[in-house]
């Protein structure tokens, strides 16, 4: 965006995602080119058995362009989107999947043990808002998350591909994802390059497995790592400086903004007040 916001804070995603937008994932060779090789990196993260067609999920499908890349490698696949306009262009392009008008926010409405595995592109972060007063993004976040691990096969996998504003964020979806039984990690692809960089949350539901190692990790500074897994424990996220998230003052001041953007109670007269630690003899 030239105006430098994020797309999630400018409308709701059904809102946001008229026909004007929708046409833009039709017509825009770039943005096609992109999709296409984030959905390619997210099935490969998905680590599908060889040469067998698989029934995978596509949460926030869009107008199919990642459909498109699953149908080309063999695979039978279900779309689930909120927006209508994006389900029409994907209509118009006849893709080969089926498509479901819902909000994943409500929870995924399929049969236990429905998919081999999930993908996700650009969509999870979206989440984390509230577009509405009844909207708690925990609660949102918890409800998919338990909902997607019913749906899915023991032992299948769920690869989202999300643009996290913070580290705080992070830590919310991830500790979201362990609530509802998930294990697993984020994978960070290229995590020295600003422009390269991409995020992309690896879920296993029902068995834990290996987290794959992110792309570019072999150059990249010991500060920055290329995955961070979580089993068992929350896992507490550092930003990119390192430090760690809830040590100072403007932490809790951001965190009590937030929570009022997202219209929950903030106490007043709440302050902040430093521990001192007790010498030790």
């Amino acid at each position: 965006m030239a105006s430098g916001r994020r797309p999630e804070h400018m409308a709701p995603p059904e809102m946001f995602y008229n026909q004007e937008e929708a046409k833009k994932y039709s017509q825009n060779s770039r943005m096609m080119e992109i999709q296409s090789q984030m959905s390619e990196r997210a099935v490969e993260l998905l680590n599908l058995p060889e040469g067998q067609a698989c029934f995978l999920l596509d949460v926030g499908c869009g107008s199919g362009l990642s459909g498109d890349f699953l149908s080309e490698e063999g695979h039978v696949w279900v779309g689930v989107d909120i927006s209508t306009a994006m389900l029409d262009v994907a209509l118009d392009r006849e893709v080969e999947g089926d498509l479901v008008l819902g909000d994943m926010g409500q929870g995924m409405p399929f049969k236990a043990g429905t998919f081999d595995g999930c993908i996700s592109i650009s969509a999870l972060q979206w989440l984390c808002n509230a577009d509405k007063k009844s909207h708690s993004p925990p609660r949102r976040l918890h409800v998919f998350f338990s909902s997607l691990y019913s749906s899915l096969s023991r032992g299948g996998r769920a690869v989202f591909q999300l643009y996290p504003e913070n580290s705080e964020q992070l830590e919310l979806i991830t500790s979201q994802a362990m609530r509802a039984g998930f294990s697993g990690g984020m994978v960070v692809d290229y995590p020295n390059s600003s422009k390269a960089k991409k995020f992309f949350l690896c879920l296993f539901a029902g068995a834990s497995g290996v987290l794959p190692k992110g792309l570019g990790g072999e150059a990249s500074d010991r500060n920055v790592p290329d995955q961070v897994q979580f089993s068992g424990q929350r896992t507490r996220f550092k930003n990119l400086k390192g430090r760690s998230l809830k040590k100072g003052k403007d932490w809790i001041l951001d965190k009590k903004e937030r929570r009022r953007r997202q219209g929950r109670e903030v106490r007043a007269d709440t302050k902040y007040t430093a521990r001192q630690r007790r010498p030790r003899f």
